[in-house]
């Protein structure tokens, strides 16, 4: 199942709206490296662990 990582779910100053989607280790390192160059995280295995205990599952639109 496809994961989901979404910076509206966390309150940051700069009201950031990214979305990131896809498998998980592919989510956790791109809003790892997202925390990192945009909201000033330190990168580490607490922010990951952080990232990856956030993480939702991907809600798929139901086609008529």
């Amino acid at each position: 199942m496809r994961k989901v990582a979404d910076c509206r779910d966390h309150p940051s100053v700069s009201g950031c709206t990214l979305t990131i989607a896809g498998e998980e280790d592919e989510v956790i390192r791109a809003a790892a490296e997202h925390a990192v160059s945009v909201h000033e995280h330190a990168d580490s295995p607490e922010l990951r662990e952080m990232i990856r205990t956030s993480l939702k599952n991907e809600e798929v639109p139901q086609h008529a």
